[in-house]
């Protein structure tokens, strides 16, 4: 959700900038521009639309510069027009917003009685709050330390001075901001690493309350008393061809094809070598006090939660609760005794589920289920067990999501057998099943069934999902990745529910798609297909090899493999999800693709969603 992007330099930026801005479209935007400063000219180039529109303008009317900031916005106050594009300026300040100002509406109030605005923004009040600090004679540090002090919200800042022209300033509140150092390149900022692979090779993340103020060789840190800081700079862990898209057509398909890859490389951290046992040294949580955990998410992570419920209360047997992270604090959760609140995310900047977790840790042991290492996440959470997926660049998340549940199931297990649920002969037969995880994922994802099946759904005006036990969860993740990615309305349900109200909505347009593996609740699963068959609902069926059988000896004018029934290999009950969310992430990338949608940035979606 938006992106920053600022460069000082001995050469000309706007380039880079364009370069980094591209580099942040994954993360979702409607309207892009750029600032410099040069030759004491404050210049400034904005365009609604993709970055193409943005650059068309730039070769028109060209702008230089050794120092400049971008950003992608992706709108909150005010329409995606050019005149709320960020930069956002006057005559000599330009600057950049990710975040909302909370108390912008009295601010402005009170600016306007000296001020004219020109956007619909929020971002607008801080050039002026900015602009009468100058007035009053403080220097820009000064100034952006005297603005911050007057701001409610979260915000990061990326600001321009015409009469500072050698100087960039950073400023973060509750919104990721990271500083960059190159001997090549010179200093950077930015939204994460990915934007600043090439520009930088040492990060440093800024925290909550930091002014940086960076220069061509210098970067000064100032935290909320206004007093310089040493931050920690690390390597920058992405580089240039991790976020390729390769042989690809897209990301997205790039990234549901390297799931065998990272839960092969996921499942390195967590297995010994040629052993029947887990083996996770860097996870010290003591599952044998816990009395109680929720698990707090939000969007794919939530239903990678759902899952994680029935792996915990079936190999551990510890109570869990699930919660949407957006609620959790506006409902007076109770805590309890030995109680541990685990947060998922896969960018760990997830501002709603920073927010639980802020509550949370005042009253529990908190757990960061993550991919990134030096998060806001990563950092505040009492304990952090990484995902290891690797960079995901595409908006719709898919192997973000089976990194995630790979990570939940391993610590179920070890919940489980800390706590004396989990035989050596059970662990055993598990974790042979998890070692066959990279090969069946691989398997499944060469079934060339799924592109022609996206196009008998592609036009139509609903589907409806239904899935058991810890499939359900995985219906509403398939639901959520066709709404995502082709726009079609969808829903999932648990299937007992059917009767309950949502048979309702079956006749002979409504695709149904029904996932169902041959388990101890595939009866009632094909009393639910007997339902819909007998509505005239237009039935798509994910199952495994017996299953397939006991359907087209039931329905034999009904059911024909490779059309409408789709077979997967038959594997541990635990590891179902793994396997059966794989073609519904395909079937939503073809159907996007015969529908002509953005499959990689799908409309008003965000990759990072760092606002309430």
């Amino acid at each position: 959700m938006c992106g920053i992007v600022g460069l000082i330099s001995k050469d000309d930026v706007v380039d880079r900038l364009l370069g980094g801005l591209k580099r942040l479209e994954y993360r979702g935007y409607d309207s892009a521009g750029i600032a410099t400063v040069n030759k004491d000219v404050l210049g400034r180039r904005r365009a609604e639309g993709k970055l193409a529109a943005l650059e068309g303008i730039c070769k028109e009317n060209s702008l230089n510069g050794s120092i400049g900031i971008g950003h992608t916005r992706w709108a909150t106050h005010g329409p995606a027009i050019e005149v709320n594009a960020h930069p956002h300026a006057n005559h000599r300040i330009a600057l950049v917003h990710n975040g909302i100002i909370e108390n912008y509406s009295d601010l402005k109030s009170d600016l306007q009685t000296r001020h004219t605005f020109l956007s619909q923004t929020d971002t607008e009040v801080i050039v002026y709050l900015i602009e009468d600090a100058l007035l009053e004679g403080l220097s820009p540090l000064h100034a952006v330390q005297n603005a911050m002090k007057k701001l409610k919200g979260a915000y990061a800042l990326a600001i321009l001075f015409k009469d500072s022209p050698h100087t960039l300033y950073a400023v973060r509140q509750g919104s990721p901001l990271v500083v960059g150092m190159s001997e090549e390149e010179g200093m950077s900022l930015g939204s994460d690493a990915i934007t600043l692979a090439p520009l930088a090779h040492q990060l440093c993340y800024l925290e909550d309350g930091d002014v940086a103020e960076l220069t061509l060789d210098t970067i000064n840190i100032y935290d909320r008393q206004d007093k310089i800081v040493t931050r920690p700079f690390v390597k920058n862990p992405v580089n240039i061809e991790t976020i390729g898209k390769g042989q690809y057509r897209h990301y997205m398909l790039k990234e549901i094809f390297e799931q065998p890859t990272v839960l092969g490389h996921g499942l390195q951290h967590v297995l010994a070598h040629d052993a029947d046992h887990l083996h996770m040294p860097n996870v010290n949580i003591p599952f044998n006090e816990v009395h109680r955990i929720s698990i707090i998410a939000c969007g794919t992570s939530y239903y990678a939660a759902m899952v994680a419920k029935y792996w915990f209360e079936a190999f551990a047997r510890i109570q869990v609760d699930v919660d949407i992270a957006s609620e959790f604090r506006y409902r007076s959760p109770v805590f309890t005794s030995n109680h541990y609140c685990f947060f998922i995310s896969q960018s760990g900047e997830t501002s709603d589920t920073l927010a639980a977790m802020e509550l949370a840790r005042h009253h529990s042991t908190t757990v960061g289920v993550v991919n990134v290492p030096e998060s806001s996440m990563a950092r505040m959470a009492d304990h952090v067990v990484f995902t290891h997926a690797g960079p995901e660049i595409g908006v719709a998340s898919t192997k973000a999501f089976t990194c995630q549940l790979l990570c939940l199931l391993t610590l179920a297990l070890e919940a489980a057998r800390q706590r004396g649920h989990l035989s050596a002969e059970d662990e055993k037969h598990l974790i042979q099943g998890l070692r066959t995880l990279p090969a069946m994922t691989h398997q499944v994802l060469q079934n060339d069934t799924i592109q022609s099946l996206s196009q008998k759904i592609m036009n139509a005006g609903h589907v409806i999902f239904l899935g058991r036990g810890s499939i359900y969860p995985i219906a509403l993740e398939g639901a959520l990745k066709l709404k995502e990615i082709t726009y079609i309305p969808s829903d999932a349900y648990p299937s007992g529910e059917l009767k309950h109200g949502p048979i309702a909505l079956i006749d002979e347009n409504v695709p149904v798609l029904v996932i169902a593996p041959y388990d101890q609740w595939f009866e009632k699963s094909a009393s639910n297909i007997q339902e819909i068959h007998a509505r005239k609902g237009k039935l798509i069926v994910f199952t495994d090899a017996p299953g397939a059988a006991h359907l087209t000896t039931m329905l034999p004018n009904v059911f024909h493999p490779g059309q409408n029934l789709i077979i997967l290999p038959q594997i541990n009950q635990a590891l179902q999800p793994f396997l059966y969310v794989l073609p519904l992430q395909l079937l939503a990338y073809y159907t996007g693709v015969h529908k002509g949608t953005d499959v990689d940035q799908p409309r008003n979606l965000a990759k990072s969603v760092t606002v309430e």
